[in-house]
């Protein structure tokens, strides 16, 4: 038997429900890491940056830094580190916030490869399963009953089932790249908060000669 032989067979065997249900399940996984990275991002921020880029110009270090204590974010995290390190000078200061950007930048890029991923790749999934229909369609219409062979409108039927598996996998996609583009402009609008503030914990020890 061909290859081409075996494979026909085995796409009219198998057919394109398993690719509906893997999109579905695609579906209630995106869904799920959409939600939880739009809760995570709205408990890892910290709203008030502005005042605490005024403490910081204004000098008062230990105000800030009172500001942030026990808060969780990148924002808050890198500014009490950069805090921590004023003593040592603006040198080491800067080596900390580099440091503390690249550590805990990590939490907030959780799980955006997937829904990138998914975006990317969910309509062609789709496409695949349409593919499969259509072969499956065609494959009826030449072997099979009197019904099948009733015309053209025997195989539009099955070809507009089969487009439904793209129609999906499109429909799985938007909300996963709209999350991917969103939630990366977010994470850039943090860590550029980030930088704001310990540069400017950099800038008031430059500023003080130390």
């Amino acid at each position: 038997m061909r290859l081409t032989d075996s494979v026909f067979q085995l796409f009219t065997t198998v057919g394109a429900e398993w690719v509906m249900w893997l999109l579905s399940a695609l579906s209630v996984v995106s869904g799920a890491v959409i939600v939880e990275r739009l809760l995570f991002f709205s408990r890892n921020r910290i709203p008030d940056a502005g005042r605490l880029l005024s403490l910081i110009a204004a000098g008062k270090l230990d105000e800030a830094r009172a500001a942030v204590q026990g808060r969780v974010g990148l924002e808050a995290e890198v500014l009490a580190a950069a805090i921590d390190a004023a003593p040592k000078g603006p040198a080491a200061v800067e080596e900390v916030i580099a440091g503390s950007i690249t550590h805990h930048r990590q939490p907030y890029e959780r799980y955006l490869s997937f829904l990138g991923t998914l975006g990317n790749n969910a309509p062609f999934v789709g496409l695949f399963g349409t593919v499969i229909g259509i072969i499956d369609a065609f494959a009826k219409l030449a072997v099979g009953t009197d019904a099948m062979k009733a015309g053209a409108s025997a195989v539009m039927s099955g070809i507009s089932e089969a487009l439904v598996a793209t129609a999906v996998g499109i429909f799985v996609a938007i909300p996963a790249v709209v999350a991917f583009n969103g939630y990366n402009r977010w994470l850039k609008t943090i860590t550029a908060r980030t930088n704001a503030l310990g540069h400017a914990v950099v800038a008031h020890l430059k500023s003080e000669g130390k």
